[in-house]
């Protein structure tokens, strides 16, 4: 184990051993908050503290099997060596386990979703695509139990969508779908295609974590430019007679949001203000972390929508990741909501890159 991660873990066990006994304190039990506080910080400090005290008992056997290893006896010797053999596996486990424990935790990761979905190039074939992709994503998070709410949606001429906006309610949606934004491409032959020729469409996919109040982004009334407009959604004969669906235009960034979905026009403004906070939040991220993010191959939590990340290529039954060089000859499974084979490779990597960077 490197040493500087050696002394940080012996930091956060001395840190775990010093919260457990101002938690027993009298001054600290008479004040809610500062117990509060503590009681989080020992929670999540315990798992630490617990595996390095496994590890340095899994060290102190090691240190007893060399001793043993130089004993006269050679029968001792023989033994020493099975567990000496047995403990340099264990010991790397528990570093593993010690090392991921350090990976710092997104704080989004447990949060709902905002799932935005855009036709790119290739005109009609390209507004179907983004149907595909929306169906893809509702099927995976009906899987996981999670409810798909549209928010607005720009429905495609012969099908799809050239826009659609979604919010995907669910414990931990952002965690397993944050490695989804980017450019996704589509190689097949669309269905008015005469000659059978494979043509190429694109999509891009953004995924924003919906703000808890805690980390609430602060927006000045004298910023926003709010216009009211009938719904061209569903609702019946009501969306005609009321101006119920909201556009929400932030003047110093020029990001616009709207919804539609609800018949109340102060719902609609509701959702519409939580998406707006959502995407200014993006943006602050893709400022503070383009640097890094540009020497990684996983745009985690940028919002960069120009770079290719996958391709659905229909007529080989193949799905590649080009981030991490992911083939997958199950094409038709995944487009209808087997995600998790390609899902979890790319948090597995994110993991990896987090873990090359502790050492």
């Amino acid at each position: 184990m490197r040493e500087s991660i050696r002394r940080r873990l012996e930091r956060l066990a001395d840190r775990y051993e010093e919260v457990g006994r101002l938690l027993a304190s009298p001054d600290v039990a008479g004040s809610s908050d500062r117990f509060r506080e503590l009681s989080m910080e020992y929670a999540r400090l315990e798992p630490v503290a617990r595996e390095w005290r496994a590890f340095l008992a899994l060290e102190a056997e090691a240190r007893g099997a060399e001793e043993m290893a130089r004993d006269a006896d050679p029968e001792l010797r023989a033994m020493a060596e099975e567990e000496r053999r047995r403990l340099a596996g264990a010991i790397d486990s528990a570093e593993t386990a010690l090392a991921r424990l350090l990976i710092p935790k997104d704080q989004h990761d447990e949060s709902n979703i905002y799932l935005e979905i855009r036709a790119g190039t290739g005109g009609d074939e390209a507004a179907i695509f983004a149907g595909d992709l929306f169906r893809m994503y509702s099927r995976y998070a009906d899987a996981h139990g999670w409810k798909v709410e549209i928010l607005s949606e720009n429905r495609g001429e012969h099908g799809g969508y050239r826009e659609v906006i979604s919010r995907v309610v669910g414990r931990g949606a952002y965690s397993k779908l944050k490695f989804e934004s980017g450019t996704h491409r589509v190689q097949r032959v669309p269905a008015t295609e005469a000659q059978g020729r494979i043509h190429t469409s694109t999509c891009t996919v953004a995924i924003l974590p919906e703000l808890a109040e805690i980390d609430d982004v602060a927006v000045a009334d004298a910023d926003l430019r709010v216009d009211t407009y009938r719904s061209s959604g569903a609702g019946g004969q009501h969306v005609n007679k009321t101006d119920s669906a909201v556009r929400i235009t932030h003047l110093p960034t020029g990001i616009v949001v709207e919804c539609q979905d609800e018949r109340s026009q102060h719902k609609n403004r509701s959702r519409a203000m939580a998406l707006l906070k959502a995407r200014l939040l993006a943006a602050e991220r893709e400022k503070q972390t383009q640097a890094q993010a540009a020497s990684r191959r996983l745009q985690v939590g940028t919002g960069d929508r120009s770079e290719r990340i996958r391709t659905y290529n229909f007529p080989q039954g193949r799905l590649t990741d080009h981030r991490i060089e992911l083939t997958l000859y199950k094409l038709d499974q995944i487009v209808d909501g087997a995600l998790d084979d390609v899902v979890e490779p790319l948090a597995r990597e994110y993991e990896a890159d987090q873990l090359r960077g502790l050492e």
